[in-house]
């Protein structure tokens, strides 16, 4: 299966069509023809204006900069990568780049390429350009950029698709053809040994200088079948630990074996039943393009969500005694005690969306508030000392750390360590997301948008919970509307780019959380255009 070729008709898309791409500071699309219902949207033609605009957004932004831009280009297993790798590195040969390529990549690797210094790989490049959709299925992929400055973020994403639609009306294949006979470089760099050598480093450094710190340590890596298994041969086995029993090394953009994603439950069943039957000390996962990553103790206990903040909270706050750890807006209120009154730290909870989280970090150390790590519950994490760099596979590098440098001191040689690290943290018997839908055709929209609609039901189910002395309003609140009472709490929000409004319970009892549910379902029961069936569900099940 292939992405659609650019001999092709190109079909007649306008900025609209390209704005629909958009996703927060992603670009998303289908490359792969086959899922009924499910168009090709991201054809080769598309994808060579989307690099060219980026081209050119870059080329404005150096304009100052007299010599030639290099941008590298790599993407993760998914089988439409080879045919936007070329449309890509067209694209940019278009606006006069040259291109980088280096092929396999995890994402977290292509930002780095913006940052190191080594003529010899073509680093630093100006910029960078991720093909990956995360772990969205085999049919999808999409685009993620780089500058040294980090991730683009929303502003810049439209503004590369305004000028993509604007630069598409023009393309052609005989331009394609001159552009790159007269300008366009490319050049294959094998730069994920340079990426994977400063993790080696990373490690061997928090150790003490020993060659391998991770000697008889067993540490298995499931990578989903995304990017990720180069984990287990580059990174784990030179540190001397042992890899036996990894599974699903292989990129194989079908993802035979279950969704490359740490918050997917079968994924963390297969990590979980690999650590158990090879009696590992430690597990670790990845999703497709690496930035996301958790780990399973050698009893089978997970860190993801709310455990795996806290284990890095607790690694970060004995090297940064009292910063400041900011998080997404569904953390639970049992890691806000653990992080403030077990660590001492101050827990800055924000909104959804890893970009939000990174650059609120970002904004309180401008502001004189020292915070070293910002980190979603869907395992997205970054640390200050890493350039605020959103990457799954650094975030294990630092728990290695852990378990190498208190093996290195005598104090403990198993997962136990980490373990330990957690204790006190107070968790929540029932944990749930329900997604309450708006029909954007349902005329009680009256013709507005499903925000302004969603807006309108938040206000409703905060004015509702005034008058009800069971329950309090978090005083200090970024996203939607957070309500403790019952023992529990509940975060009624609108999705970022969803007609849905998400809504998170946790409650230490399944009768606390339908009385949770029950607050919102009696809040806004005249919208109609609101699917509260999962609501319904929830209830009357008791």
């Amino acid at each position: 299966m292939e992405a659609a070729s650019s001999s092709v008709t190109v079909p007649s898309l306008d900025k609209t069509d390209f704005l629909k791409l958009q996703n927060g500071s992603d670009i998303r699309g289908v490359a792969v023809p086959g899922v009924e219902g499910e168009p090709v949207s991201l054809p080769e033609p598309v994808t060579e204006a989307i690099a060219a605009a980026f081209g050119q957004w870059l080329l404005h932004k150096k304009k100052a900069e007299s010599r030639r831009l290099r941008v590298s280009v790599g993407h993760d297993s998914r089988i439409s990568a080879q045919t936007l790798l070329e449309a890509v590195s067209r694209g940019l040969g278009v606006s006069g780049l040259d291109v980088v390529q280096f092929g396999l990549a995890s994402t977290p690797a292509m930002f780095n390429s913006t940052l190191t210094e080594d003529e010899s790989f073509l680093c630093p490049a100006d910029g960078a350009i991720m093909i990956t959709a995360s772990h969205l299925p085999y049919n999808r992929n999409g685009f993620k950029f780089f500058t040294r400055d980090g991730g683009l973020g929303k502003v810049d994403i439209k503004n590369i698709l305004e000028r993509a639609a604007d630069i598409y009306k023009n393309l052609s294949d005989e331009n394609l053809r001159k552009s790159q006979r007269e300008s366009s470089s490319i050049t294959k760099v094998d730069y994920m040994s340079v990426y994977t050598s400063g993790l080696v480093k990373a490690v061997r450094r928090a150790a003490g200088d020993l060659e391998k710190p991770l000697e008889g340590f067993h540490i298995v890596v499931d990578a989903g079948n995304g990017a990720g298994g180069f984990f287990a041969a580059k990174v784990l086995e030179p540190l001397g630990a042992i890899t036996s029993g990894s599974q699903f090394l292989e990129p194989d953009g079908m993802f035979p074996n279950h969704i490359p994603n740490p918050e997917d439950k079968s994924a963390m069943e297969a990590i979980t039943k690999a650590v158990l039957e090879n009696k590992a000390d430690l597990g670790i996962i990845f999703d497709t393009d690496v930035d996301r990553s958790a780990a399973v103790d050698a009893t089978g206990r997970e860190f993801n969500r709310n455990r795996l903040i806290a284990l890095l909270s607790a690694i970060v706050l004995e090297e940064h005694p009292g910063t400041t750890i900011v998080t997404d807006s569904v953390t639970s209120d049992g890691l806000t005690s653990f992080i403030e009154k077990k660590l001492g730290g101050k827990h800055h909870r924000f909104k959804r969306g890893y970009k939000n989280v990174i650059d609120e970090a970002i904004r309180l150390n401008s502001v004189g508030e020292e915070s070293h790590l910002a980190i979603e519950t869907s395992g997205h994490g970054a640390l200050k000392e890493n350039h605020w760099l959103d990457d799954g596979a650094y975030l294990m590098v630092k728990i290695l750390n852990k378990l190498a440098a208190a093996r290195a001191a005598g104090q403990g040689s198993g997962s136990k360590v980490l373990t330990d690290l957690v204790e006190g943290l107070e968790e929540p018997k029932v944990a749930l997301e329900l997604r309450l839908k708006i029909d954007k055709n349902h005329s009680d929209l009256e013709g507005s948008d499903f925000r302004e609609y969603g807006e309108k039901v938040l206000q409703h189910v905060s004015n509702a919970i005034e008058t009800n002395p069971n329950l309090k309003r978090a005083p200090v609140n970024y996203e939607g509307i957070r309500v403790s009472g019952f023992g529990g709490w509940f975060l009624l929000r609108l999705s970022l780019h969803d007609p849905v409004l998400p809504l998170n319970i946790e409650a230490q009892s399944e009768d606390d959380a339908v009385k949770l549910g029950l607050v919102v379902a009696t809040a806004v029961k005249e919208f109609n255009a609101l699917d509260t069936s999962a609501l319904s569900n929830l209830t009357h099940s008791s």
